[in-house]
């Protein structure tokens, strides 16, 4: 059995995409996943599978959210060693690292793709765009930005989710 953690995309944001937890655990459960669990109430899952390939992981709990709840998900799974690599490499001081956002790429983008996005700057922000995961400081705080997921998203031509430090640390913690 392999460990993985999954970032679901969006749900229980603003009273859209509604999934409660247990519902959650309940159906990966059934779904032949082990030792399944949640942390806080924003699609964050540590599981075990059988199966090592994760294009074989995503789409099967994407179709089992969709038929359980009636609507698509995007659904990010690493290992835990991806995630550790991706909290590992973050280019910011440790003081910065710990007010930062991981914002995780579905795909590493195009070489291309990256050095147009990264022509787009803000005062107060900064990012840095790292194979599968973009590191970003806001002074302000990200709901201040003037970045967002979405930006990135379509300039780097994948779909992305950003945990904070601390819900990296947990979900580390969690899926050791």
């Amino acid at each position: 059995m392999t460990t993985f953690v999954l970032l679901l995309k969006g749900i229980n944001v603003g009273g859209h995409k509604k999934i409660p937890m247990a519902d959650l655990r309940d159906l990966l459960t059934k779904s032949g996943y082990k030792n399944v669990k949640t942390y806080i109430q924003s699609g964050n899952v540590i599981l075990e599978s059988a199966a090592n390939d994760i294009a074989e992981i995503e789409p099967d709990i994407t179709a089992a959210i969709l038929k359980q709840f009636g609507f698509e998900v995007s659904v990010l799974v690493k290992t835990r060693h991806d995630l550790e690599r991706i909290f590992n490499s973050s280019p910011f001081s440790e003081e910065k690292k710990k007010a930062s956002y991981f914002i995780m790429l579905h795909k590493t983008p195009d070489a291309d793709l990256v050095r147009e996005a990264s022509e787009k700057v803000y005062e107060g922000e900064e990012y840095e765009i790292i194979n599968d995961c973009i590191y970003f400081f806001c002074e302000k705080g990200f709901g201040q930005a003037k970045f967002n997921v979405s930006f990135f998203e379509q300039k780097l031509n994948t779909f992305a989710t950003a945990r904070n430090y601390n819900t990296m640390l947990k979900l580390l913690s969690l899926s050791a």
